[in-house]
Parts: C-alpha cells; structure tokens; sequence
C-alpha cells in the first residue's frame, strides 16, 4: 500500500500532548488497509475520551486457543494493541515498530516490569491460529506479549473500553494507530498514536507507573527502584535510555544536606530547651 508523504503518519501523544491530525487517501486495494477512520478528530476524541476508563474483564484466547482474562494482566502496567490480521502492511509496520520500543522499555526499566497484548478485533477471523500466524508473520516470540482473540460478541464492549474505533472499508479497516497504557490497577492511562513515534512517548508513562507503584509502599528496595527510576533519563543521540549517574550524586547530596539541617535544627532544640 502506498501511503501519500504528507500523510504517513498518524498523530503521536505524548506527556505534553502534541496531536496532528493528517488525512490520509487509501487506494483501491484488494488486500487489507489500515490508517486513520474518515472522521480522525472524531476517532481521536473517543480515544482521549476513554482515558481513565476501567478497561474491565473479558474472556480472551490466546495464539494457543488458551483461554485468558484481561484481569490476569493485572498487577503491573499493560500495553494493549489492536489489529486484524487480514492487514498485509500498516497492522503488521506499526506492530514491528512497537516490538522495538518494547524493547528499549525493557532496557530502560526492565525485564518483566510490563506485559504487552495484541488483539484482533476482526472477529471471528482473527481466531488463535490466525493471530498465532500473525505474530510469526512480524517476528514476535515473547513469553510477556500475547496474540489474543476475544469472542465476537464482546468485541464491541471491549473495543468501546479502550476508545478503540474502526471503520471497515472495500480493502479491509481504517482506524487509528493506537497503543493503549493501562496501569496496574485495570485503568486506561495514556494513549500513544502512530505508525512510530519517539520512544519517550511510551516509555515516559511507564516509568510514571512504575514509579508511583515503588511509592506505594514504604521499603528499601522499593525507594531504590524510584532512584533507579528516576536517574534514567532518554538520550536523543543514541535513541536509547541510559542512567544518568550524576543524578545520583545530586541526590546523595541533597540527601547529606537535608540531613545536616535536621541535625542543626534538633541540637538547637535540644539547647533551647535545657537553657
């Protein structure tokens, strides 16, 4: 599919939330297209819409034929993309794409700190072995990224939950290019658009969700998890993250001065009080 040069992309969102919303014109093709509905603001609104959202519980398969919940993905942040399988280029690129800023998330933050799910919304063909053949298709192997199918009837209720929307057309489905973050807890929490987009706009919420979780509870390990955290900063040069070190001698130092003053302060109590 040849997409127009000034239209290739579909909007990114990150923190700041920077939207362009391009139009995009799809030849008549006979294989599977996929790019953003006629109406994109209207797509793109119930997508911001459902940020916040409960994404809820519904029973799934995966490659497998394994049946899953979406509540088995609690506990830790989600990613959650949607595509059809019958998609030759867009669905199979984005999903490529997304498979390498996986990848430097996981540098970043981690092994195992984040799961990740495709589903096919174009039910009943995106069954389990179409889905499983679809990710040999983009090269994905992953024990933590799960190629799933959801039943027909729920593909509506579950599309809606995400803000997800589509448009099918002659050459298969038009609909915007969206990574759903969901936290630990089961909420919608950010949503990131585009064929690619700049690895921060992914891994940046993640490290948020990651970070308020090692806030939760007060433990040594988890206070060394949000230094971690926070030391490790995205380098534009190289395109990956990497930890900042001098980060943490500012924070020793900032720690060491805190404690000075507090050690000030009590001796001067401590006078005033026998005086």
């Amino acid at each position: 599919m040849r997409w127009p040069d000034a239209a290739r992309h579909v909007a990114g969102f990150g923190a700041r939330i920077v939207v362009a919303v391009l139009l995009v014109i799809l030849p008549p093709l006979a294989f599977a297209q996929s790019g953003p509905p006629s109406d994109v603001r209207r797509a793109f609104e119930t997508s911001q819409a459902a940020i916040g959202n409960p994404v809820g519980d519904f029973e799934l398969r995966d490659a497998s034929g394994r049946s899953v919940r979406l509540s088995d993905y609690r506990g830790k942040p989600l990613l959650v993309s949607f595509i059809y399988t019958g998609c030759f280029q867009i669905c199979p690129a984005t999903t490529r794409f997304l498979s390498q800023a996986v990848g430097v998330a996981r540098n970043a933050l981690g092994e195992g700190r984040f799961s990740v799910v495709s589903i096919g919304f174009n039910q009943p063909f995106d069954d389990p072995v179409a889905m499983a053949s679809f990710a040999r298709q983009v090269g994905i192997s992953d024990p933590d990224w799960a190629f799933l199918s959801p039943a027909p009837k729920d593909v509506e209720a579950l599309t809606k939950r995400f803000g997800f929307t589509w448009e099918a057309t002659a050459g298969g489905f038009d609909h915007l290019l969206q990574v759903s973050i969901v936290n630990a807890d089961g909420v919608l929490y950010r949503q990131v658009y585009g064929e690619n987009f700049d690895m921060p706009m992914l891994v940046q919420p993640l490290k948020e969700l990651l970070s308020g979780q090692a806030s939760a509870q007060f433990t040594l390990a988890n206070v060394w998890d949000k230094v971690i955290l926070y030391c490790t900063v995205y380098d534009p040069h190289s395109g990956a993250y990497r930890v900042n070190y001098s980060l943490f001698f500012e924070i020793f130092a900032g720690l060491t001065t805190l404690g000075a003053i507090a050690w000030v302060l009590v001796r001067e109590l401590r006078r005033s009080r026998r005086a």
